[in-house]
C-alpha cells in the first residue's frame, strides 16, 4: 500500500529527523565554541591587566629609561663597588657606560674570543680567571682599578676614559650610552633620590627569604641596614636593595621619609629616618 499523500515513507522520515538532530547538534557545538572563545578572551584580558610586568625605571631630570631587573642589579653592584673603593661619581658613569656597551649590563658567559662578564674582560689578558670575571663584584673592582691607572681619567670624557681601559675596536661606541649611564649613576649614588624603581610579582614560597646582608657587606661595605647613614650612602643602599629585591624577596624599602614597594613606586612616609629598613615576604602558610 502506498503511504498517504503528503507523507514520506518511514525510512525517509527517520533520515529527516536524524538530519535535523545533526544540524541542531552542530549549531550547539558552534555556539559552545563561541562561548569558550569568548570566556578565554575575557580571562586573558583580565589576566593581562592583573599581571605585574617585571621591569625597572630610572628617572632623571628630563629623561626616563626602562631596564630589566638583571640590568638594575648589576648597575647597583657596579655603583656599590665604586663607592666602596672611594671612586668619584664620574668613575661610576664611566663604568656603567662601559658595561652597557660591552654586555648591555648582563653578566654574559660568552663574548669575543675569551671575553666574559659585564665588562667582557679576557682571562688571557690578565683580568682574572673565568670564575672571577663572572662575579660582578670582582669584575667591577678590576675595572675601577684599571681606570685608576689611566692618566687624567678624572677630566677625560666618558668614552675616552672607557676606551683607555677597554682598548676596543669601536672607541666611540661608549658615548651612545652616556645619557643612560649618567642617569643611572646619579640615581644610584644618591644625587637623585628615589629615582630608581623596580616592580615584579613574587611567587608564593614556603621557605624563609634569604638575607641580603652578606651580599650587601661584600658590595656596599658595613654597616648598611638599620644604622644611621649619610643621605647619599642611604640612597645607594636603598637603590641596591630595590634592584636586588626580587632575589631577596624584599617587598618594601624605607629611607628618608620615602618607601618603595614591589608594586614599583616610592611614596612619602613617616618618620624621616636616617637608617635604611626593609620588609621581606614571609613564607607562605601550609
Amino acid at each position: 500500500m502506498l503511504p498517504p499523500a503528503g507523507t514520506s515513507d518511514g525510512v525517509a522520515g527517520r533520515h529527516g529527523r536524524r538530519g535535523h538532530r545533526v544540524i541542531r547538534f552542530a549549531i550547539a557545538l558552534a555556539l559552545l565554541a563561541v562561548l569558550v572563545v569568548g570566556v578565554a578572551a575575557v580571562w586573558a584580558a583580565l589576566s593581562g591587566r592583573s599581571r605585574t610586568v617585571s621591569e625597572c625605571r630610572v628617572v632623571g631630570d628630563s629623561a626616563k629609561f626602562t631596564i630589566d631587573l638583571e640590568q638594575a642589579a648589576n648597575a647597583t653592584t657596579i655603583t656599590a663597588v665604586g663607592k666602596q673603593l672611594g671612586m668619584i661619581d664620574h668613575a661610576v658613569t664611566i663604568a656603567l657606560a662601559t658595561a652597557l656597551q660591552e654586555s648591555n649590563l648582563h653578566n654574559l658567559r660568552y663574548g669575543d674570543r675569551d671575553s666574559l662578564g659585564l665588562f667582557q674582560q679576557r682571562p688571557s689578558q690578565g683580568w682574572g680567571t673565568p670564575a672571577q670575571l663572572m662575579d660582578p663584584r670582582y669584575a667591577a673592582t678590576a675595572f675601577f682599578k684599571a681606570l685608576n691607572r689611566v692618566p687624567d681619567w678624572q677630566s677625560s670624557s666618558v668614552t675616552d676614559a672607557a676606551q683607555a681601559v677597554q682598548r676596543s675596536n669601536a672607541p666611540e661606541a661608549y658615548a651612545r650610552w652616556e645619557p643612560l649611564a649618567r642617569t643611572l649613576a646619579r640615581a644610584t649614588t644618591g644625587e637623585l633620590p628615589a629615582a630608581l624603581t623596580c616592580q615584579f610579582a613574587l611567587a608564593p614560597s614556603h621557605t624563609p627569604p634569604p638575607s641580603p646582608v652578606p651580599a650587601m657587606t661584600r658590595e656596599l661595605g658595613a654597616p648598611a641596614l638599620d644604622t644611621p647613614v649619610s643621605t647619599s650612602r642611604g640612597w645607594t643602599i636603598a637603590g641596591w636593595l630595590v634592584a636586588h629585591a626580587e632575589q631577596y624577596r624584599i617587598t618594601s624599602v624605607r629611607f628618608a621619609a620615602r618607601e618603595w614597594t614591589s608594586h614599583g613606586r616610592w611614596k612619602s612616609t613617616r618618620p624621616n629616618e636616617t637608617v635604611v629598613r626593609i620588609t621581606q615576604s614571609p613564607p607562605a602558610a601550609g
